[in-house]
């Protein structure tokens, strides 16, 4: 499968998944040091062909393609500028993560073991106007390393070494917050007890080979 037909797939699978609606969200592939694969603006990513996407430069500009070049292209400039190790960038508007992101809330505590593994820390990044600097900055105390952000009253972002790993992360992201919105309606989730969260971190790499950078280990 080329670049350009993953990204179209994950392009119909947010849709499908109804992490967007309309014209909502943005993903990207890095194709390598000089250029980028993403989505135009104003395009359903539902109806996404491949030839509807855009190459562009780590400046932001049209290189290849017809179409306008999306205004949260920043999102996508910074971390492909500040993590060479990512290579995928997906921004939607999942109904459950944003809802949390409404609220003032990042998903900081330990309540899920494979969302610690998978996700580690997912920060509430303060609201930015979007098109302006203040939205990817928002995101630059977390960058270096956490794996998904939530945007204060916008959206939820994800990163991964591909696009497969990116949509995943997304798709990891909004089930959790989906079954904690769940357990709020229930009564209130329950943390893992902080001597269990510790077993857990200390068999991360050795069990699961998963290394956890100690920013992004949740907050008791």
């Amino acid at each position: 499968m080329s670049l350009r037909e993953e990204l179209t797939l994950y392009c119909h699978k947010v849709y499908e998944k109804e992490y967007v609606s309309a014209y909502d969200g943005n993903l990207s592939a890095r194709i390598d040091n000089k250029r980028i694969l993403i989505t135009p603006s104003g395009k359903c990513k539902g109806e996404i062909k491949e030839d509807d996407l855009l190459e562009i430069d780590y400046d932001g500009n049209l290189l290849e393609g017809k179409g306008k070049v999306s205004t949260e292209v920043k999102i996508h400039l910074l971390v492909y500028k500040l993590r060479k190790d990512i290579h995928s960038v997906i921004h939607c508007h999942p109904p459950y993560s944003t809802a949390f992101a409404a609220l003032g809330e990042g998903l900081n505590r330990p309540v899920f073991p494979e969302v610690i593994l998978s996700l580690g820390k997912v920060p509430l990044c303060k609201y930015g106007t979007p098109s302006t600097d203040e939205l990817p900055n928002s995101m630059l105390p977390y960058v270096d390393f956490s794996w998904a952000f939530l945007l204060e009253n916008h959206g939820a972002v994800t990163i991964g070494k591909n696009v497969k790993g990116a949509y995943f992360r997304m798709e990891k992201l909004e089930h959790a917050a989906k079954t904690l919105f769940i357990a709020r309606l229930l009564g209130r989730e329950k943390t893992i007890p902080l001597q269990k969260l510790k077993e857990l971190y200390s068999l991360a790499e050795e069990v699961y080979g998963i290394k956890i950078d100690d920013r992004n280990k949740m907050d008791y």
